[in-house]
């Protein structure tokens, strides 16, 4: 089962090499990882999405916790949070196509940020699933490049964040 970790650490250098090699060492594939400053200029949020079952979830989050930089560890799989990616992309748009993708871009709710003679950038905020789905549509197209950020996460009850374990 995918999982979604929450990790609030102190905001240092080497702090995310440490999660992420914990992680690995653990021999656990991690799916996304997106790291960025909180309201609190001295603790950075890491966003971890892990593919693992509730034993080996439970060790790595046991681990994690004995980092000493680590603050605070949530586990949003089960919790209600929103979650959600950025995504750009760039697809072959010619004169007779540029209609068709504004169209589509359109019922995506995304927006195109870059255009010329050949390519049109489009980006897209949302859950992993309608990314997907406009990737799926865009692939008529030819989608040239794609980055995504990774899952981002928080959790939606009032308190999850400041309580400290």
């Amino acid at each position: 089962m995918r999982h979604t970790l929450a990790v609030l650490v102190e905001n240092r250098p080497g702090v995310l090499v440490h999660v992420s090699g914990l992680i690995a060492r653990r021999a656990f594939n991690i799916e996304s990882i997106s790291a960025g400053h909180t309201e609190e200029p001295d603790m950075t949020r890491i966003t971890i999405v892990v593919d693992g079952d509730e034993r080996n979830i439970e060790q790595v989050v046991t681990q994690l916790s004995k980092l000493i930089d680590v603050i605070k560890i949530i586990d949003l799989t089960e919790e209600a949070s929103i979650e959600r990616e950025l995504a750009l992309i760039k697809v072959k748009a010619t004169p007779e196509t540029r209609s068709d993708i504004v169209d589509i871009v359109e019922i995506f709710r995304a927006k195109i940020v870059d255009i010329n003679r050949e390519t049109m950038v489009i980006e897209l905020t949302g859950e992993e699933r309608k990314i997907d789905a406009l990737c799926q549509v865009l692939q008529d197209h030819g989608i040239v490049e794609l980055v995504r950020t990774g899952k981002i996460a928080l959790s939606r009850n009032p308190g999850a964040a400041k309580n400290k374990e």
